[in-house]
Formats: C-alpha cells, structure tokens, sequence
C-alpha cells in the first residue's frame, strides 16, 4: 500500500475522542464561557492570518494564468480542489453546490518549484470553445519561471497539448510513462494527469523535479478517481494528493456545476473563503455572516481531503474553539461552526482504528440507540454463498463505539470479502443542512482469521461478496447485538410475531432472494403478516425483470433503506435505493401497496432502465414504464387509472396542448409527464407484448450495433418498435416533435402510418 511521506503529525484516533466528548459535554453558554470562547477566537484568527500572509499575493500568479482568460471549459464533470497551503492561490472556481463555490484550478509552491493544479484530467487537453488553451499557455510560462522564453515542456498522453505549445513557441517533448521517471532532465515544465503517477518510481521522479525547481501542470478528478480504486482512500493513496498535499492543494471528492456556457468564467476574482484556511479564518471571527455556508463548505471539504499527517491545515481545525453543548439537529448554513465540528468528528472517526473508535453523540439521535440491557451476542456462526453478490444480512447490529470481531474460514480471508457496518450509506457532505452526520457507515476488509471492526454510530452488519465468487464460507461473529430479520422461506410469521420482532436491534430487515426492505424496528414490529408482505414485493420484482425481459432469478436482490435524510431527491435509485423515513411505513403497509406506490416503483424501474433505449430527457421517463407495468399487472390497477395525468381526457388535452403549441421537443425533454403520455399512448394501442420484446432485443446486441449517441437512440427506438408493431411510428414521433432521421424514417415507411387522436383529427 503506497504511504504518504510528506508532514507528521496526528493520524486521527486521539481527535476522533477528543472531539466526541466537545458534543457530549452538556450544559449552558456561560458569560465567561463566552468570553474564553471570543477570545479563543480572535487569537485563532490571528493565528491563521499569520500563517496565511503568503495567500495575500494571490493576485500574483491568478493575474498571470488568466491574462486573456474570460472563460475555460469543463470538460466532462470537474471536481473540486481543496486549496489550503500558505503559498496556494485558487484561480478559477465552480459551483459546489446551491451558492458554494470551490475551486477548480489552482497554484502551488512545491520546494523551489511552482504546481498548477487543475479539477479534471481533461484540462490537460485544450477544446476550441474557450479560453482553456491560453490558460495552459500562461500556466506553462508562469510554471517555467526563469527558464526563458522558449521552455521546454515534457508532455505526456496529449497530442493536442504538444501542437499547442509547439504553435506557441514553446520547444515541446512528448513524454512516455518511462520517461516520468528517467528522462526528466533538461526540461523546464513537464504537463502529466496526476493519476498517471501511481507509480512510485514516477512519483519519486516528478517530486524531485519540482523540488528542484520545475514546473507542472497536472489534471486530475477526485471523485472519478475513486470511483476506478474503490476500497482506496483518496486523501493518502490518490497520487496527486500524495505529491501535493505539502504544498496545500489536494483533489477530493464531489462535483462541480458549470457557471458559464461552456465552463467556468474567470473574469470575476473568486471569494476569498475558497481558500481554506482564510474560509476557517472567518469562521472563528464571525459564524454569522451570510457566506458562512461557503465558508463551512470549504472548510470541511478540506478536512475530508487531508491526508491525516497533515500538518498545514488540520492542526488549525483542532486548535478552533468548538460548541460546548451537543447541536440541535439539523445543522444548517447557520450552524457553521457545529458543521465544521461534526465534519472533523466524522473524518476522524472513519479513519480510526476500530478499538479507537468511541460512540458519537449523535448516533442516539440517528441511526438509534441500542437498549443498554441488549445482550451481545457470543460465537454466532454466518455461512455466506459467495456465488450471490452484494450485501448479505446477519441479523445482528453493531452497537455505536463497540468492537466486533469477526473470525473468518481461511477461503473467507482470501476472496474479497469485508464487513460492513451500516446500511445508510448515502454521502450527505454536500447538502445545505444535515439532519444527520453526513457518514455513518464503515466497510472493513476481511483480510485475516480475525477480524475487528467498529463503526462510531452503529448500524446494522452485513458481510459484503464481490463480482465473480463460488462456494460459501463461514465467518462467526462476536460482540453484536441481535436485530429483526424476517428471511422468506426460512422464517414464519408465528417466529417473527413471538420472537424475531422483539429484537432490540433498532433497524430491521425483511428479506427475500429478490429484495430486502431495510425500516426502523418500531416500523416493522407493526408488521404481523410478513409473508404475505414480500411475497407481494417479489411479485413487484418479477414483473420489472418480465418487462426488461431478464430473468426473474437475481444476482443480487434489490434493497430499499430508509433514511432520515438521503443525498438526493425524494427517494433515489442504486444499491440500495434509498427512501426517507415516511417511506419505510409505505413499504411494510400491504393494503396501502395494493392501491400502488409510484415512488418505490419509480425508483426501482430507474434500476431496470436501460441506456440503450433511454435517450435525453427520458431518463424520467422510460423507468416509469415499469412503474406503470407492476401497477398494471400486481396491483390490478390499468395504466390510464394510476395518475390522474395518465387518464384519457387527461392525456388528449395534453396532446393537443403540446401539438398546438408546435410540439417543442425542448418541452417534451423537460417534462417528464409529458413524455410520458407519448409512451403510454403507445402503450394503450400495442399493449405491453412490443416493449418485452424490443426490450430483448436491445439485450441480444452486440456491441457494434448498439446507439451510441441520443440520434442514434431515438432512430433505433421508433424503427425497432415500428418493425415489431409493424405500424409506421414516423409521423407519430413527428407529432410530438421528437426528432429522427430522414434516413430512420424511410426505413419503414413502407408500413401503415399510425396516428392516434388527438393528432388524425
């Protein structure tokens, strides 16, 4: 495992303590606590100040990259920097979030060398559109420093780049991987993507490089980057961080949202909270003022991004004062401090090791307490089959703070396996206010016969099987306690009545091969007939793998948990699709689901879609297609009587609305609804047979004939529906303006034409 090997200092395990017990303090803001807290304050600030001087010169390098500089472009999705070094200048920012903004190019100062940092590994490769060609021309030139007018810059896996510079004067080498580490000499800037440096002979090479006084310019994408090393973590394994987190610029995770165009304008000088350490600066000075959301963005971005040896950043953190009474959740813009707080808690927490690990305050509130007589449970014994991926349920909860010990069969140790601790796994660090920690979830590898784990805040445990495993294997667990958990098949009613569903663990699972719905345990216990409950949910289920026609027998079985609060939307798809807490009612409430529930449906059609046949401004629109089929086909209830908007009159008005107006197919893109009735009308002609097997078609493809852009998607979508209804789909798709090709068009206009009212009046 690579090691960072920049600053020492404190890895983590004594803040995460020390930090719980600021929260779990009680008591009263006293007058004199006040005044140790203001005066705490204003010395931190002076303090950072200090220590910040050097950022006061900013304007320097940011006036030299962005000279002729209006707009750069954002190639793909950026990610955001986390900028916090004494000698770091942010340049260019993006929206982090909803009046955020977070930087997306940024300089350093690394020994005698200068770094230009930027948010997407697509930056080394300049577009036409904007000004981003002559900012990397002014970033080379700036990098150089005195090395003339002429340097020569090594570039590496841009062709682009190379005719760039040459065009510019510059004396350009293309470099090869072998030569980030052998043939450095003689040039004055080398241009390489960070993430080319996991290397460790071309991350020693680059390093000595710019120690010694060379430029670079290097590119890389936080978020994509995990994303491609799941189980690594980005702020001490991610090469660029590795290399730069001396010099306070780091890549972390998140997205950036455009404010331009094409990108990013740079015409306007960004906020001067993007730099870190100037954002905590006003913090400790005043938590009040109206940017202190942009502020506490930026701090507790950075303090997730640091590596934890971190020496420049995260000792002015444990050095700020922090509220001596728990916070009231939730955390708003307004609870800037007690946001900054619990983010350097939770980072702390998540880096410790399991018997440093201490209960967070919170987890009382959310995920819940366990009851103090719970009885931990001793030697219980989970055989897992490897051949199933995903989540597996034990039927036990991780107390908060509290070591499990998990000793694990030697094929167990060697296959990928690992546990984990918590089923709410969704990030909420990026959200306005947090109605809970914004992480309470741990994975642990199972790497050894005995293995210890700890999660701050609890949750339930599961043993997690990657892609592509045989076999079973047997692992037993000590020092959880018992949770509800209702296994089709395995388990009966009378046992969860009479036994199962007084379990003190305060999360419960229903389960079966095909779906496990995760509900707070005071929910379930009002569950008395569970069986006839998921055999409900596995007719849902196979009536989706029946539409997208795949087989009813899953890999994996879905799962839906809920939550206090989730990272986006009401509810949102992915493994696990995830709710909020009044959903989990919804899904244990038989009589309630037999008259529908649009929103689990939805979200579980979002997880049958395909892209093959979901093209701009259907990704809303095709899931529900199963949404209407369970409707439809489990719960009895006809497409034109699911949502008012569906009903005959309903959808003819909205027809003759849309083809009145001349059918904008930027209107029909942007309203789901309204697209959705074009495929119902289709739907309540043709009946549900076409979509099955256009479906399967779809699915039979080989790579070379599937779409691959959104004309090509929409042509392939109206001739294979055509050719299986046979019925020309042509002047249909015209009359609600949704584009094709002259070329897909004729393709079938030897069939009858099909128009439906209101458009053949």
């Amino acid at each position: 495992m690579p090691h960072y090997d920049g600053n020492v200092g404190d890895p983590g395990p004594r803040r995460s303590r020390q930090h719980a017990g600021a929260f779990a303090r009680g008591g009263e803001f006293t007058e004199e606590h006040m005044r140790r807290v203001a005066v705490g304050m204003v010395t931190l600030a002076a303090v950072i100040a200090l220590r910040t001087e050097a950022v006061a010169s900013e304007a320097g390098p940011r006036e030299v990259l962005l000279e002729g500089v209006n707009e750069i472009h954002a190639p793909g999705v950026p990610g955001p920097l986390s900028v916090f070094g004494p000698d770091a200048t942010v340049v260019a920012v993006g929206q982090a979030t909803r009046g955020v903004s977070a930087p997306v190019v940024a300089t350093t100062l690394l020994g005698a060398g200068r770094v230009v940092a930027f948010g997407h590994t697509g930056y080394l490769t300049p577009d036409d559109a904007t000004d981003t060609g002559r900012l990397l021309l002014n970033a080379a030139r700036w990098a150089a420093g005195e090395a003339g007018q002429r340097p020569e810059v090594g570039v590496y896996g841009s062709p682009r780049l190379l005719r760039l510079l040459r065009d510019a004067d510059f004396v350009p080498r293309e470099l090869s991987q072998d030569d980030l580490s052998s043939a450095l000499d003689g040039l004055s800037v080398i241009c390489v993507g960070a993430h080319e440096l996991d290397d460790e002979a071309a991350l020693h090479a680059v390093r000595s490089f710019v120690d010694a006084g060379g430029g670079l310019l290097t590119a890389g994408l936080g978020w994509g980057w995990s994303q491609l090393n799941p189980g690594r973590d980005i702020a001490t394994q991610h090469p660029g961080n590795r290399l730069l987190a001396p010099a306070g610029v780091v890549w972390g995770d998140g997205t950036l949202s455009r404010t331009s165009e094409h990108g990013y304008a740079t015409v306007e000088d960004p906020p001067k909270t993007t730099h870190a350490k100037r954002a905590l600066a006003q913090l400790v000075t005043d938590a009040t003022r109206e940017d202190a959301a942009q502020a506490a963005w930026i701090v507790t971005h950075a303090i997730r991004s640091c590596p934890p040896s971190d020496s420049l950043f995260l000792p002015l953190i444990d050095a700020a004062p922090t509220p001596a009474v728990a916070p009231e959740w939730p955390l708003g813009p307004e609870h800037a401090l007690a946001r900054v707080a619990v983010a350097r808690e939770v980072v702390a927490a998540s880096l410790s090791a399991p018997g440093d690990i201490a209960p967070h305050p919170s987890a009382t509130a959310f995920p819940g307490a366990v009851p103090d007589d719970a009885a931990r449970r001793q030697s219980v014994l989970v055989d897992v089959d490897l051949s199933r991926l995903g989540w597996h349920g034990t039927g036990l909860y991780a107390p908060p703070g509290e070591a499990i010990h998990i000793a694990a069969d030697v094929p167990a140790t060697e296959v990928g396996l690992t546990v984990r601790i918590g089923a709410h796994a969704d990030s909420l660090w990026h959200k306005a206010e947090w109605s809970r920690a914004p992480q309470i979830t741990r994975v642990f590898p199972i790497v050894a016969d005995a293995t210890e784990a700890a999660c701050a805040f609890g949750g339930l445990l599961y043993i997690s099987v990657p892609r592509g495993l045989s076999g079973s294997a047997s692992l037993t667990i000590e020092g959880a306690v018992a949770a509800p958990r209702f296994v089709l098949g395995q388990t009966t009613d009378d046992d969860w009545r009479e036994r199962v569903r007084d379990l003190p663990g305060p999360w419960a699972e229903f389960e079966t091969a095909k779906v496990v719905l995760t509900v707070p345990t005071d929910i379930a216990r009002r569950v008395d007939n569970p069986t006839e409950l998921m055999e409900f949910w596995d007719r849902v289920m196979d009536a989706c793998a029946d539409l997208a026609a795949i087989p009813r027998e899953r890999a994996r079985p879905e799962r839906i948990v809920a939550d206090i609060q989730i990272s986006a939307g009401y509810m949102h798809a992915g493994y696990p699709i995830m709710t909020h807490l009044d959903a989990a009612e919804v899904a244990v409430d038989l009589d309630g689901l037999r008259q529908g529930s649009w929103g689990h449906f939805h979200e579980i059609g979002h997880n049958h879609q395909s892209p093959d046949w979901t093209f701009g401004g259907t990704g809303e629109v095709t899931c529900n297609l199963f949404t209407l089929y369970v409707y439809d086909k489990v719960c009895g209830i006809a497409p034109s009587d699911s949502r008012d908007t569906l009903s005959d009159e309903r959808v003819l008005t909205a027809a003759r609305e849309h083809a009145d107006a001349g059918s904008p197919f930027a209107e029909w893109r942007s309203r789901p609804f309204l697209a959705l009735t074009m495929y119902h009308q289709m739907q309540q002609e043709f009946g549900w047979e076409p979509f099955v097997d256009v479906f399967r078609e779809y699915r039979q493809l080989v790579d070379a004939d599937r779409p691959g852009s959104d004309e090509a998607k929409r042509d392939q979508w109206m001739v294979r529906f055509s050719r299986r209804v046979g019925r020309d789909l042509g002047p249909f798709f015209e009359a609600w303006g949704v584009p094709t090709s002259e070329e897909a068009r004729a393709s079938i206009a030897r069939l009858e034409p099909w128009l439906p009212a209101p458009f053949d009046e």
